[in-house]
């Protein structure tokens, strides 16, 4: 059964988030990856699953090993789309600011 994976589902869980984090600097192998999880390699194993079919990660054949590492394009695409609500939180959190100088001004 193959199911459409949706990235925002997939970065949802706090494992494939923590595995965002190891890739971020350096591409490591499924082994590697899943020695710093308490969860069975199995279960590690379905996670780059979901994070590869989303996107967010590829796949190097490096001999007998498999390198996973971040896919930036897609995370671009990610924090893409992030960034109109974080320009909105960062005016919206400048103007309290503002309102509070002001308060403090007047007492």
């Amino acid at each position: 059964m193959n199911l459409r994976r949706d990235v925002f589902q997939a970065i949802a869980d706090p494992t494939r988030r923590a595995i965002l984090l190891l890739l971020a600097s350096q591409s490591m192998t499924a082994g590697a990856i899943a020695a710093n999880f308490d969860t069975a390699r199995p279960t590690v194993s379905k996670h780059l699953q979901i994070l590869t079919e989303c996107e967010l990660l590829q796949q190097e054949q490096n001999g007998r090993e498999i390198h996973y590492h971040i896919n930036a394009k897609k995370m671009k695409e990610v924090a893409d789309f992030i960034e109109p609500f974080r320009n909105m939180w960062d005016d919206r959190f400048n103007k309290l600011e503002d309102v509070m100088k002001k308060y403090k001004s007047n007492k």
